[in-house]
């Protein structure tokens, strides 16, 4: 069952005689883990050997107690062939809900570009020569994204299944504070957490990200079966804020968008997999809004709440967020200051207005 995922995305840096200590902030926890690899945009073969997982204790410093190595069909060492990914062999770890767990690995060639997530919304950290199993990394350069990191899954009895929040910066957390793990998708593991519930969240939110254009990325058209389809016990999605990348640059129609969005609702339901749409956040004062864009926002809004729109719910993201005396804009105590993505308090306004009980 996935406990953390993100999207990936090609355009990562190089690196050769190098360890890579990378956190991720756990949604559920469990009793054994298995690491999930990927070399989707590289150019080359990438090899990663000694990765280890141990429990962060901030920083770029990890218990060393709870180091523990992780294997590839028993070998120590992977390589992964340019396009492909991989997933390693299951390990006994202790892993916590809503703890930070450190993944290690030493890059003893050259790499080539990788496959990274170019927004992490926190630290992680590259030393020279193998310090996989050093308590810190010495000489540690900070860096604020994934490297070759696909996901973390866990051995849980408990789990009820997995929900994929897909969507664009919102998603991804841009604005909220680094290193704090306020994205809605963190705060709505909280929630499950706090409510009794083993529900996995992944999110594969992408900054920029558009519903309908391939651009520096792939459109969320593109990438739906691999982050959200394909994501491991995935049962619900939650598709949220893709299109409003759409309508700030190339202004399509509402009934593009909505043509677009009934092909993602289509391809959940063939894969048995409950889909819950989300309307779009207001963005007036942002440097590419339009009356356009408003249009085809106000359409889709109104599809996605319509009785026929196919959503097995809807997430009322904008009715969370707008201000109630100018609709079009956000209510300011939950403006980040760019009119477009919330800050911690909007986090957590869409993170609230998830209703918990559509998850069974």
């Amino acid at each position: 069952m996935g406990t953390w995922a993100v999207a990936v995305q090609r355009g990562g840096r190089e690196f050769g005689k190098q360890t890579v200590r990378q956190i991720a902030h756990t949604s559920i926890g469990g009793s054994g883990v298995r690491v999930r690899l990927s070399n989707v945009f590289g150019t080359g073969p990438l090899t990663l050997a000694n990765i280890h997982v141990a429990l962060s204790t901030g920083g770029a410093a990890i218990d060393p107690a709870t180091s523990t190595a992780v294997t590839f069909g028993g070998s120590p060492t992977v390589t992964i062939p340019a396009g492909q990914a991989a997933q390693s062999d299951a390990i006994g770890f202790t892993l916590p809900a809503g703890g930070d767990v450190a993944v290690s690995a030493y890059l003893p060639n050259g790499s080539g570009a990788t496959t990274q997530h170019a927004y992490a919304g926190r630290h992680n950290y590259v030393g020279w020569n193998d310090q996989t199993t050093n308590a810190t990394i010495q000489d540690a350069q900070t860096v604020d994204s994934y490297f070759f990191l696909a996901g973390v899954d866990v051995r849980n009895p408990e789990a009820e299944g997995a929900v994929v929040t897909l969507g664009a910066s919102i998603t991804d957390g841009r604005e909220s504070t680094l290193g704090a793990n306020r994205r809605w998708p963190d705060l709505l593991a909280a929630r499950f957490t706090a409510a009794g519930r083993t529900v996995g969240v992944l999110n594969t939110g992408i900054n920029g990200d558009k519903l309908l254009l391939d651009g520096g990325d792939q459109s969320a058209q593109t990438r739906f079966d691999r982050d959200a389809l394909d994501q491991p016990g995935v049962k619900w999605i939650i598709f949220s804020d893709a299109a409003i990348n759409d309508l700030g640059d190339e202004r399509p129609t509402g009934d593009q968008l909505i043509t677009a969005l009934k092909s993602l609702i289509r391809r959940s339901h063939d894969a048995g997999v409950k889909i819950f749409c989300s309307t779009l956040t207001p963005f007036e004062g942002t440097g590419y809004w339009s009356a356009e864009g408003e249009t085809g926002r106000t359409a889709v809004n109104a599809f996605l709440r319509s009785a026929g729109s196919g959503c097995d719910a809807v997430v009322d993201l904008d009715t969370a967020t707008h201000d109630p005396n100018d609709k079009t804009r956000y209510l300011p105590a939950y403006d980040s200051g760019d009119h477009l993505h919330p800050n911690d308090a909007g986090m957590r306004a869409i993170a609230n207005a998830v209703d918990l009980s559509l998850f069974r």
